[in-house]
């Protein structure tokens, strides 16, 4: 059977600003290198990927996604992201283990800002806040989740629908 390469449609990215969202995925990328000033680390990184309240030209929902060190250290951006959307810290039970699945459905307010790296430009999420009382949550909607997709291909390896990880910050952030 053929396996057919095609070039892909330009990515456009969310667009930039203030934005009504809802955690669709969570994606485990197991243990990464990362090299940061000279420096190799081994991280265990997740993806948390939200789906915003604009749609595209198609009629889907935007998605965005942000890379974590899967860690709740005082210092991880992991907690500190958490923590902005729930509005409050989290308690020592939730630091002893905190299942990020728990995150799925989960509403906030994300602000967006572009980012151009090698020469194309992408959506990054600059901070993440918690729903204001009285606002109504955003849905889900026209999401197949990572780990579905790779049953459904009876593949171990993603099958996402996200662009290259440039939009990422350096690493190591979390734990110096």
């Amino acid at each position: 059977m053929p396996i057919i390469a095609k070039a892909g449609a330009d990515f456009v990215p969310a667009p930039e600003g203030m934005h009504l969202a809802v955690c669709v995925d969570v994606v485990d990328l197991g243990l990464s290198e990362l090299t940061f000033n000279g420096r190799t680390y081994r991280k265990h990184m997740v993806r948390v990927v939200w789906q915003i309240d604009l749609n595209m030209e198609n009629g889907k929902p935007f998605t965005v996604s942000q890379r974590f060190t899967l860690s709740l250290h005082k210092k991880a951006a992991l907690r500190a992201a958490i923590e902005r959307w729930l509005g409050r810290a989290l308690t020592e039970a939730e630091l002893g283990g905190f299942d990020l699945e728990e995150l799925l459905g989960w509403a906030c307010l994300l602000n967006i800002v572009h980012v151009v790296r090698h020469g194309h430009q992408f959506a990054n999420v600059s901070s993440i806040m918690c729903l204001p009382k009285g606002m109504e949550p955003l849905q889900p909607r026209d999401y197949v989740r990572v780990t579905d997709r790779q049953e459904q291909n009876g593949s171990s390896k993603p099958a996402e629908d996200m662009p290259p990880d440039l939009d990422d910050e350096p690493f190591p952030t979390d734990e110096n």
